[in-house]
Order: structure tokens, then C-alpha cells, then sequence
């Protein structure tokens, strides 16, 4: 009879205790398109260029809030997956997404476009809202 029991050797409680390694689509989760703008202050980065060359179209980027930024209490930081911080979300845009991720909405970037305009890294991004 024991041969019949399959082990899982535990694999699936690592997946799922590992801290977000596996991003596991949820039953009816959708990701609503809301706008399209730049990343700020990429030329504030010391290491953008490094980082630029490992971004590709379509990368998923982490936006995380930083309501004690003293130059802007809507500020958005925007990181890589990887957590390398590559800028902002633009002051003129951000009002309204800081507003959704204080209410506990959960916002991301996905990379549409990049390029080098003499020495700035220039990199287009789309805004979604994952609901």
C-alpha cells in the first residue's frame, strides 16, 4: 500500500512559503491597463546604464509608495523584479496612483519602450492595476 503514496518531497509547501519566488496567477485575477508615461530620474540612478542593459520589452516592475519623500509625498518608486531601484513614476502623473495604492491597490509597470538619448536612459512604461 505504501507504494501507491506519492511523496511530493515537499516541493509544493516550498512554492508556496517561499516569499513570492512563484507568482501564481489567482482565480479571476485581471490586470486593468490604465496609463502610459516615462520613468523619472533614471539619470539620478549611479548604476542605470548597467541595469538598462539587463531591462527588456515587456519586464514587469514593482512600484512601492514613499509617502516620506521629501521631495514629493506622492512619490512612486519604481524597482526591477529583481529589486533594483530604476526610478519614478513622474510627479505630474502620480497623484492619482499613490491615491489607489493607499487605498491598498496594487499597481505595476510593464517596460514598452527604452532607449540611450545621449547618455539618458529613456524607458516608456505601461500602468496597470491588478484587481
Amino acid at each position: 500500500m505504501s507504494d501507491l503514496i506519492k511523496k511530493d518531497d515537499d516541493n509544493l509547501l516550498k512554492i508556496i512559503h517561499n516569499g513570492g519566488l512563484l507568482d501564481l496567477p489567482k482565480p479571476f485575477e485581471v490586470e486593468i491597463f490604465l496609463f502610459k508615461t516615462h520613468i523619472a530620474g533614471t539619470s539620478h540612478i549611479d548604476n542605470i546604464s548597467k541595469i538598462e542593459k539587463t531591462l527588456n520589452l515587456n519586464d514587469k516592475l514593482n512600484f512601492y509608495r514613499e509617502p516620506d519623500n521629501e521631495y514629493d509625498p506622492q512619490a512612486i518608486r519604481i524597482e526591477t523584479v529583481k529589486g533594483e531601484k530604476i526610478g519614478y513614476v513622474p510627479k505630474v502623473d502620480n497623484i492619482i496612483f499613490s491615491r489607489l495604492m493607499d487605498a491598498g491597490k496594487l499597481l505595476f509597470g510593464k517596460i514598452i519602450k527604452k532607449e540611450d538619448i545621449n547618455n539618458w536612459i529613456y524607458i516608456e512604461i505601461n500602468i496597470y492595476l491588478k484587481e
